[in-house]
């Protein structure tokens, strides 16, 4: 690696040649203010904010996008850019609405940080307020335009993380925007609802839809019966939007928190994972052996179904017709449940927690009423929840443990990976080996679809069949198989495809959080709790195996194949 020698604030350092003066800077612990920058896109130096100043420049530059070079000397804490760097937050400021009390993202604002630590208690200039309408005319996402800074942020992501481009800057000067073609909402837009957008606004200019309202009015119904279940990736975030640090295990405290806020049982969406894998697992099997559409893939994401739907309509017959293990629970309870408690189902209000947005969308589609009702009736992320544990007052991090409600609640480790990238690959080959050789497996550990890595590919030995997989997780990495699939390329038989970077740990509606160490943290959080369950694969879950011996009957049969599965459209927006 080759290196320079620069001057930062007097202190002499060696930085690889190929850094900016910000990746410099941090580097030595010297933090620098940042609103359009961020780590894990390509930096574009358009907010102005993090500006120091360089001997021999003819003015002050943008750290982020200035590269190091020998000699150079850097200045990061003088009066003039101290006061620069003021004047431009505080620009943002006298046009940015004064709503911080009431705002969804009070307390964990960029915008509202760096204005404090900027030490900016008055803003001089006296702005223009804007006044543009909100778009909420979607069940996942609202945009207010008027608390947009202009950073560029949820563009990059959209098209450099998701290959989806929905967003564009329109207009000039006061006037600029970050819409969607034709000044669409995102109801209109080819929008996946991934949620990632949201994920990386600094402000609160793109949120996701609120729900808890209508949660705490069911919770607070005598007449009705208010269920939940938690995704797995939930587990290992929840904490990080409660004070705890990223990665933690959250799991028994959370059931906790739920049983205070008033949900009548509490139920672990892992169990509907299980279920999911016992049917898809057997999809495949009976693909692979009776010359059914190949490559088959993983359907459980529903940014990934509404990408598919939306781009690749003419590659719909290779989507597992499996539900996602949401839905799957969903009509489960109004189903199988009610009939084993004697509730009447349209007395159930069925609540998920989820680290997903485009959940939200997946519960509300037509498809998804094949218990009669809507088989899940509202759906909260992680950052939802957290509110809601925050205005009841919970001291969460006194809560002591406690175990799911059975039978909805019994799940494996198995279940468990299906919030990390590759996990539901994994779980899923857990129990097709097992179900095609007849023999246990030495080792339930498949390494070679795990990890962070974009795309993986690997070929997996079942007794006398070699198995081609892959695995690929935002929609970028979708888009370059799918394209292989296209144009007969692929010679894969089982793709697993996540929306969000990481898999559901990564989700749009997670604790929000400008670090990508932190899904590595949450990923290892998830295989600790694979590592330490009773039970590792999806068949040998007791309450599974019950559901099947006494209602069920088989997976692939009839009551099934009208309860568990679904089917595909092409989606038509602009």
């Amino acid at each position: 690696m080759d290196l320079v020698n620069i001057t930062i604030d007097g202190q002499q350092v060696q930085v690889p040649k190929e850094s900016t003066v910000l990746e410099a800077v941090r580097g030595i612990g010297i933090k620098i203010p940042t609103l359009c920058y961020h780590p894990e896109f390509r930096p574009e130096g358009s907010c102005r904010i993090c500006l120091v100043e360089v001997a021999g420049a003819r003015s002050l530059v943008a750290s982020c996008v200035y590269p190091v070079n020998e000699g150079m000397v850097v200045r990061t804490n003088t009066s003039e850019v101290r006061e620069a760097r003021k004047a431009v937050v505080e620009l943002l400021l006298a046009n940015h609405p004064e709503e911080c009390l009431s705002c969804q993202r009070n307390l964990n604002c960029e915008l509202q940080k760096i204005a404090a630590d900027c030490g900016i208690r008055k803003i001089r200039f006296d702005g223009e307020k804007k006044d543009y309408p909100v778009d909420a005319a979607n069940p996942a996402l609202v945009r207010d335009q008027n608390k947009c800074v202009l950073c560029g942020r949820c563009i990059r992501a959209c098209s450099e993380r998701q290959g989806v481009h929905v967003y564009t800057f329109a207009n000039r000067g006061f006037n600029t925007t970050v819409v969607p073609a034709f000044n669409a909402g995102l109801h209109e837009a080819a929008c996946t609802f991934c949620g990632q957008c949201a994920n990386v606004c600094p402000t609160a200019a793109i949120v996701e839809k609120d729900d808890t309202k209508e949660v705490w009015e069911a919770l607070q119904d005598p007449k009705k019966h208010v269920v939940v279940q938690t995704a797995p990736a939930v587990r290992v975030a929840l904490g990080e939007g409660l004070g705890m640090s990223s990665g933690s295990i959250v799991t028994g405290q959370m059931v906790a928190a739920l049983r205070r806020l008033g949900f009548d049982r509490v139920f672990d969406t892992v169990f509907s994972a299980d279920v999911t894998i016992m049917e898809e697992g057997s999809e495949f099997i009976e693909r692979l052996t009776k010359n059914g559409p190949l490559p088959m893939i993983t359907s459980c994401s529903p940014g990934w179904v509404n990408y598919v739907e939306l781009m690749y309509p003419d590659l719909l017959a290779h989507l597992s017709t499996t539900k996602s293990p949401q839905q799957i629970f969903g009509v489960l309870v109004k189903t199988y449940y009610a009939e084993r408690v004697k509730i009447d189902p349209q007395d159930i209000i069925s609540v998920s927690i989820m680290p997903c947005t485009a959940k939200k969308v997946e519960a509300g589609r037509e498809e998804m009423k094949a218990s009669g009702y809507q088989d899940v009736d509202y759906v909260l992320t992680t950052r939802e929840l957290v509110r809601m544990i925050k205005e009841s007052g919970i001291d969460f991090n006194s809560l002591k443990s406690e175990e799911f409600d059975a039978p909805l609640g019994i799940s494996s480790g198995a279940g468990v990976i299906f919030g990390a990238t590759g996990g539901v690959m994994e779980a899923a080959l857990r129990t097709v080996s097992e179900v095609l050789t007849g023999k246990p497996l030495e080792c339930v550990d498949f390494h070679n679809v795990r990890g962070l890595s974009g795309m993986k590919e690997a070929e997996v030995h079942i007794g006398d069949k070699t198995v081609k997989v892959a695995v690929a997780h935002t929609l970028a990495n979708a888009r370059i198989i799918l394209d292989k699939i296209r144009n007969g390329e692929a010679d894969y038989h089982f793709i697993e495809i996540m929306a969000c970077p990481g898999g559901c740990i990564g989700g749009g509606g997670q604790p929000i959080s400008t670090s990508p160490d932190i899904r590595e943290q949450r990923m290892a959080a998830i295989y600790e709790c694979d590592k330490c369950a009773v039970i590792r694969k999806a068949h040998e879950n007791p309450a599974v195996k019950e559901l099947y011996d006494t209602w069920l009957k088989k997976p692939l049969g009839e009551k099934s194949h009208h309860l568990l599965h679904t089917h595909y459209h092409a989606q038509v927006r602009k």
